[in-house]
């Protein structure tokens, strides 16, 4: 009876290893694919948004500032 119970689990530990073990493959291989299609779309985003800014004409920064807002110095 011990030995029919000890060969029915390493049977069952043995079934659930090898589906553990394809399944594994598989959700690697998806992760994989799915890491190329991610890493694709942020090449193509980043050239998309490098050739948007060479476009774009770049403005004037407004350095000048009113006379009126400059504070006065104070003579003691």
């Amino acid at each position: 009876m011990a030995l029919t119970n000890f060969i029915l689990t390493v049977a069952g530990v043995s079934a659930v290893v090898l589906l553990l073990r394809s399944d594994v493959r598989q959700s690697a291989a998806i992760f994989r694919r799915n890491v190329k299609h991610i890493r694709n779309w942020l090449e193509e985003e980043s050239s998309s948004a490098s050739k948007a800014a060479e476009k774009k004409i770049p403005k004037e920064l407004e350095s000048k500032v009113p006379k009126e807002d400059i504070p006065k110095e104070d003579k003691h």
